[in-house]
């Protein structure tokens, strides 16, 4: 399908504006973001009229809705500090380690299917982004305060190195929405710097990727209608782009593990202006 350039900066454009706008939404009206989170499994005909199959798609898609659905009832519950045997559940202390695992899971799963395309430099790369992880419980939070905030303190090295990773990994498994996957990994990018406020990354990058999967399973035909980027693959491209991600993470890796070493990891994994939510 041949597809004009300024139709994929048009198209390209308004859904990373789009984008941007639902994570401010969802952001600053938390109970009815639960609910809409929670209407999104009722589309579940949808996804199977659409003919989403196998199981990594089936897994992507509850393994990012369920743990926003979980995400929000504890935004809810911590900050308006709820009482009552429902509510309390959400503010115990595994939450944080569970929210933790879920990001750790879907690094993993996907890695797994980069090994499975033979992309492995790409799948070491997502393997060290699982262990780069800062750990629960000091570095993931939920605010009191403003907006109830999901707050997890990566570095914007890691912030960018997740991004490259999963671009990549796109690349290979559905080159057919790699457009429209990097609107989604942009926008994830973009919120927290145009807030000032890195610490928000994570919780961007799961409403973001929620919405584009939720709308991939509804509308299967939109995205290749509007910016197939099939005819953007390259073998050559992806296997040099596995090898960066892989060399460029190496020392990343060293890096991170050092601060911990030397008690410094604190003030390494909380920068400027997420200090105050520190």
């Amino acid at each position: 399908m041949d597809i004009p350039v300024w139709s994929y900066v048009l198209s390209m454009g308004i859904y990373l504006v789009f984008l941007l706008l639902l994570v401010e939404f969802m952001r600053k009206h938390h109970k009815l973001s639960a609910i809409i989170w929670i209407a999104a499994l009722f589309t579940i005909p949808l996804w199977i009229m659409g003919g989403v199959e196998g199981w990594f798609r089936w897994a992507k898609n509850f393994s990012i809705l369920i743990p926003i659905i979980i995400v929000s009832f504890c935004r809810i519950s911590t900050f308006e500090k709820k009482k009552g045997k429902f509510w309390e559940f959400f503010q115990k202390g595994w939450i944080i380690r569970f929210t933790y695992a879920i990001l750790f899971l879907n690094i993993m799963e996907a890695s797994i299917k980069d090994i499975s395309m033979n992309n492995y430099f790409n799948a070491i790369c997502g393997f060290l982004l699982c262990a780069t992880i800062p750990l629960p419980k000091k570095y993931f939070k939920y605010s009191t305060t403003k907006y109830a905030d999901y707050i997890a303190f990566t570095t914007l090295s890691w912030n960018l190195l997740y991004t490259t990773w999963n671009a990549c990994f796109v690349y290979a498994e559905t080159p057919t929405y790699f457009a429209s996957s990097l609107c989604i990994i942009l926008a994830a990018e973009l919120y927290p710097l145009i807030k000032r406020k890195p610490e928000l990354y994570i919780m961007a990058r799961s409403q973001t990727l929620g919405a584009h999967l939720l709308i991939r399973s509804c509308l299967p035909l939109l995205f290749p209608s509007v910016m197939n980027a099939a005819a953007w693959q390259n073998p050559m491209v992806l296997k040099y782009w596995g090898i960066i991600n892989f060399i460029v993470i190496i020392p990343y890796t060293g890096w991170y593990f050092w601060q911990y070493r030397i008690g410094n990891a604190e003030k390494a994994f909380t920068r400027g202006r997420s200090l105050e939510a520190f």
